[in-house]
Parts: structure tokens; C-alpha cells; sequence
């Protein structure tokens, strides 16, 4: 069986479309010595792809047109030549998007498929659980009794955000989606005290009428009406921890800055942009604290999964618009 690749094919304008990939079968490779061959069994699709997709400079090397798509993926070590990973270990690894890799042990980390589900790595229990715990904890510095406001709520980032606010004592947690499923989810499921769906009216007046007493913290996934709503319900000395603004990812024109960022110095509110990376150093406390809650089902995740490489594509253009709930995946064979 060949292998599998999936390709950046042209830049997209705008909303990305099926023609900006290309998907093209090629032979497995060899691995070197040194290295080891892993065939993928699960591919992270995360928001943050669609910038790479662009040319322009940013904190990551734009994809290359022609070549593979690279993302966060878990893979099976189907032959090795080192002594560190042995054939049948499951890896987490960055060379996802193509159903076989080539690795150097030093850019594989060894799961346990005995103490959580391998998805689970690349969502609750991998950088999108730590993008949620650094958030909340070191960049928006959360206190107990904060009443608590995060964007895309029913994202993968987000329903783990608003459920540790939950569990270290948050006065109020409130969230956004973009349906009343989604809505009925984050009330329901996950335990929040508040949800809305922002096509229903306003942000601001929805975020006004779940938060009357105002808010302390708002993890931002969103961006733009969001973000303005959110400084507009800010208590004094709040804080804002900028995950995303994926509202603006598609924009062919400048979008306006939050009218209201001015009340910043009324406020004497803190904003603050961060990236995961930055903070792999918190992965230890994350995984003390979060995988016992995800264990005894405390901390609940959703996954939504797409079957196959080819199908690839198709997951990212569904997560960009909103159809996942929580983590989306895809699914490159059963295993």
C-alpha cells in the first residue's frame, strides 16, 4: 500500500476551499539509522493552520506550496532502528497530514494507550488542555470566585478552559457557541452556569444579560464583536488571555480593533496574547492536575471525528466553520 500525503496546493483568499489541497499517494519511506518509520493513526486539525496557509511571516514558518501540511498527529512505530522506540509504541509527534513519517526519537514522545485513549493526546491531555490550563492560569491569572467569560466555548480550547474554572472555584462561568446544541452542551455536559448562541443577538447584550455583576476574566478564542463585548462587561483590574481570533482568520480586508479598547486605562484592565509554546515548562503541573480529572470523568472532552486522510481537507474546512464540537480529529485507520 502506498502511502498518503495531503499538500498545500495554492494559497487561499479568503475562506479556504477543497481546490487549495492536493492529495497525492507516494511510496513509504525508509528510515535511516537513527531514525524510525510510524504510520499515523490520528491527525490534529487546529485553527491555527489556516494562518500557515498564508505567506506572510508570523511566530510559525508559513506551509509550503507543494508540500505537506504538517500538524500535531499520533502514530504507530512500524519499524525502527534505534534502541529508544521499539516497533508497535505509540508516539506523539509534529509530522501529521501523511499517513507515514519519518522520525528522529528526539521529535516523538512516547504515549501510554493504558492511561488514556491516544486521541486524547492531541486534544484534553495534549497542547490544546494546555493552551486551556497556561490561559487561564499563568497568562489570565485566575482567582477563585472570578466569574469567568471564554469565546467558542464548545471548541476544544475552550470547553476545557470554562471546566477548570469550574473546578477551581470560579464565581460564574459563562460561554458562547455558534448553536443551541452547542449551547444545551456547555449547560448541560459541561457544567456551565451560563451559555448563548452569539447569532442570537448581540454579544454584548447576551454577554450583559448571562454576566449582570460583570466579568473578571474573558479567555478569548474569537476576537472582534467578542472581544468588544467582553472589555465592555470587564470589571476593574480584569484581565484578557488571547488564545485566537479566529472571527478574522478569513479576512481579505483590516478589521477594526475593538471601538471600545480605550476603556483599557478606565479599566486599568491587562490584555495579554500567548502562544502553548511558550510554555511547555507548565506541561508537568497541567498533566498532575488535569489527567486525574479527566480519568474519574470530572473533566469531560468531546471529540468530533472525520474518517480518513483523504477527508482531511474537508475537517479543516468544517472546523473553520464552526461544525466541530470539541477537538476535531481525524481518523487515519482504526487501530
Amino acid at each position: 500500500m502506498p502511502a498518503t500525503e495531503v499538500r498545500l496546493a495554492a494559497r487561499p483568499h479568503g475562506m479556504p476551499t477543497l481546490d487549495d489541497f492536493e492529495i497525492v499517494d507516494v511510496d513509504v519511506p525508509e528510515p535511516a539509522p537513527g531514525q524510525v518509520l510510524v504510520r499515523n493513526r490520528w491527525l490534529s486539525v487546529d485553527p491555527y493552520m489556516r494562518g500557515r496557509m498564508n505567506a506572510a511571516k508570523s511566530y510559525a514558518e508559513p506551509y509550503e506550496v507543494g508540500k505537506v501540511m504538517h500538524g500535531g498527529a499520533i502514530g504507530e512505530v512500524v519499524r525502527s532502528t534505534v534502541d529508544d522506540l521499539a516497533v508497535g509504541d505509540l508516539v506523539l509527534h509534529g509530522l501529521g497530514w501523511r499517513t507515514h513519517a519519518v522520525l528522529e526519537p528526539r521529535h516523538a514522545a512516547r504515549i501510554d494507550p493504558e492511561a488514556a485513549p491516544p486521541s486524547a493526546y492531541l486534544g484534553v491531555l495534549g497542547l490544546t488542555g494546555l493552551t486551556a490550563y497556561v490561559g487561564l492560569f499563568d497568562v489570565a491569572r485566575f482567582a477563585e470566585g472570578d466569574t469567568v467569560f471564554v469565546s467558542a466555548a464548545a471548541g476544544a480550547v475552550g470547553s476545557v478552559a470554562g471546566q477548570l474554572a469550574r473546578s477551581r472555584g470560579a464565581r460564574r462561568v459563562i460561554g458562547s457557541a455558534g448553536s443551541a446544541e452547542k449551547v444545551r452542551y456547555l449547560r448541560e455536559e459541561l457544567g456551565f452556569d451560563a451559555a448563548f448562541d452569539y447569532h442570537d443577538g448581540p454579544v454584548a447584550e447576551q454577554l450583559a444579560a448571562a454576566a449582570p455583576d460583570g466579568i473578571d476574566v474573558y479567555f478569548d478564542n474569537v476576537g472582534g464583536e467578542h472581544l468588544e463585548a467582553a472589555i465592555g462587561s470587564l470589571n476593574l483590574h480584569g484581565r484578557i488571555a488571547v488564545c485566537g481570533m479566529i472571527s478574522q482568520y478569513n479576512a481579505t480586508e483590516p478589521t477594526p480593533a475593538p471601538r471600545n479598547l480605550f476603556q483599557i486605562v478606565a479599566k486599568r484592565f491587562t490584555m495579554r496574547g500567548f502562544l502553548v509554546g511558550d510554555h511547555y515548562d507548565a506541561r508537568p503541573r497541567f498533566l498532575e492536575e488535569v489527567a486525574p480529572l479527566v480519568r474519574d470523568g470530572s473533566l469531560r472532552y468531546s471529540e468530533t471525528v472525520v474518517e480518513g486522510i483523504r477527508n482531511a481537507p474537508r475537517a479543516f474546512l468544517d472546523l473553520l466553520a464552526g461544525a466541530n464540537t470539541g477537538k476535531m480529529l481525524v481518523r487515519v485507520e482504526r487501530g
